[in-house]
């Protein structure tokens, strides 16, 4: 009766995962991953790299049911699964032997067995049958689980899964610990490997210089945007794919959300997301979207904060740097000048939403925050926007906010990184400023020195262009009919 069922289950991993754990919940993204690693149990791709977030079973996947469907559909294959510890690597094993062990499994695959499990036969004494390692009866094919720091010699590798190999941040963000990993998957588990040999890497990205960042300046890796370039891949190639919790960037085939939206929200809905990002916006960047940044050669130190303005706040203003191109975000800041000479953060706009909505959201923040000057970059359509801004200010009856158009001429990146300890040494911002706003503050927090390593630079030459405004010699400017001119 089920005939039809296990014979599409023995052709496909999607079809296998159903039969195996029909409580899958089968999202658009779960049907994306496992769609992924069909194509590299079926050999279409023989190197990959999935970055997932916590809690939306990858391990499952790439751990267990993988494994699993491999040796049910060649019991020769010598399969190694790596974690960061040996324990739950070995989870997975005992976990993957359960499912092999289960009526509906042996359905599927009847030529696959392992010892102890049906009628017993001249190959259940030779064949090996431990927590973390076991063989498949009557083939010379099986899994092993190690930890990230143990042995396979002797032992050929036809597919290696690393799922994991950094336990947490505190690992992760010891050079030490990534020396090690590094030098583990070279020295131990790619010597096993042959030339048919495939390896899948997934993980939750902790540092920026895990095995996947270091995979992706060593080798040659494909981002996969379309289906069809599993089918163009050039030998030795890694194929990369990255889930992040909330979408960023443009929709693709694999992964087609919009922006903002949760990879699995009947699970983690965007509002719990925005609650993590909130607590921690640069470890959420890192776990969560898949974007970690180190510490090492970051621009600014830590920003000192203020809990209330000062009393004796000579002048209220706002520096706004617009977008420039499809990828730029607006970044306009509106703060108080302390009578200390201290630049005081009161009010952030931070988006890549267009025009049209970002000159209302700018409007609303000059007048609530009783600004008196706004400084407009007027590059790139920015004239038109600081327009259009003092129209909206006029029609809700704010006019004491003059509007200072100007040309930003200087080179963004000598500027930001020239003025970067007097930003650091000037501005105060809110101690609540990470979680008011979460996005900003992970592209100030994570801004580094070397400048083609940053997705966004909008957020540091805002805060830069405060300190300019502030510190270059006030007898160098002067208003006319609300323009600033030179």
């Amino acid at each position: 009766m089920n005939r039809p069922r296990h014979e599409r289950a023995r052709r496909r991993l999607t079809a296998f995962a159903t039969v195996a754990r029909p409580e899958i919940e089968w999202t658009p993204f779960h049907r994306a991953y496992y769609r992924l690693l069909e194509a590299f149990a079926s050999g279409r791709v023989r190197r990959m790299m999935v970055s997932v977030p916590p809690q939306h079973g990858k391990s499952l996947g790439a751990s267990v049911l993988l494994p699993a469907y491999l040796l049910g559909s060649d019991p020769g294959l010598r399969i190694a699964v790596a974690s960061y510890s040996f324990a739950l690597s070995g989870r997975f094993a005992q976990q993957t032997q359960r499912l092999m062990s289960e009526s509906s499994y042996r359905a599927v695959f009847p030529a696959t067995r392992l010892k102890g499990v049906g009628p017993r036969t001249e190959g259940d004494r030779t064949a090996r049958r431990t927590a973390q390692e076991f063989d498949c009866v009557g083939y010379a094919g099986g899994l092993k689980a190690v930890g990230r720091t143990g042995s396979l010699t002797g032992d050929r590798v036809d597919v290696l899964i690393a799922d994991d190999l950094y336990k947490d941040a505190l690992e992760a963000n010891s050079p030490l610990v990534r020396e090690r990993v590094w030098d583990w998957y070279n020295a131990v588990a790619r010597t096993r490997l042959h030339d048919l040999s495939r390896e899948l890497v997934v993980c939750t990205r902790w540092h920026e210089d895990d095995l996947i960042g270091r995979l992706r300046r060593t080798e040659r890796v494909v981002d996969l945007t379309a289906w069809r370039q599993l089918d163009e891949l050039l030998p030795d190639t890694w194929v990369a794919v990255s889930f992040p919790a909330l979408k960023t960037g443009p929709p693709t085939e694999p992964d087609p959300r919009r922006a903002d939206e949760p990879l699995w929200p009947d699970r983690h809905s965007a509002e719990w997301l925005l609650q993590r990002r909130r607590a921690d916006p640069v470890l959420f960047e890192a776990l969560y979207q898949g974007r970690p940044t180190v510490r090492e050669g970051l621009l600014y130190d830590d920003f000192a904060t203020y809990v209330s303005l000062p009393s004796d706040v000579l002048r209220r203003s706002n520096y706004t740097d617009t977008a420039d191109t499809g990828r730029d975000r607006l970044c306009s800041i509106c703060y108080a000048v302390g009578s200390d000479g201290l630049f005081y953060v009161t009010d952030v706009v931070y988006t890549s939403e267009p025009m049209e909505a970002t000159e209302v959201a700018v409007a609303a923040m000059l007048a609530r925050n009783g600004t008196t000057s706004a400084r407009i970059e007027s590059n790139n359509g920015g004239r038109g926007f600081g327009r259009a801004v003092e129209r909206r200010l006029h029609e809700e009856g704010v006019r004491s906010c003059a509007v200072q158009l100007f040309h930003q001429s200087g080179n963004k990146e000598s500027r930001i990184l020239t003025h970067a300890s007097t930003v650091v040494r000037q501005v105060r911002l809110p101690s609540d400023w990470r979680i008011r706003w979460p996005e900003f503050a992970t592209d100030v927090i994570g801004f580094r020195r070397f400048f083609r390593a940053n997705a966004h630079d909008d957020a540091p030459d805002a805060l830069t262009g405060i300190v300019e405004t502030e510190l270059a010699p006030r007898s160098h400017r002067f208003l006319v009919g609300g323009f600033t001119r030179r």
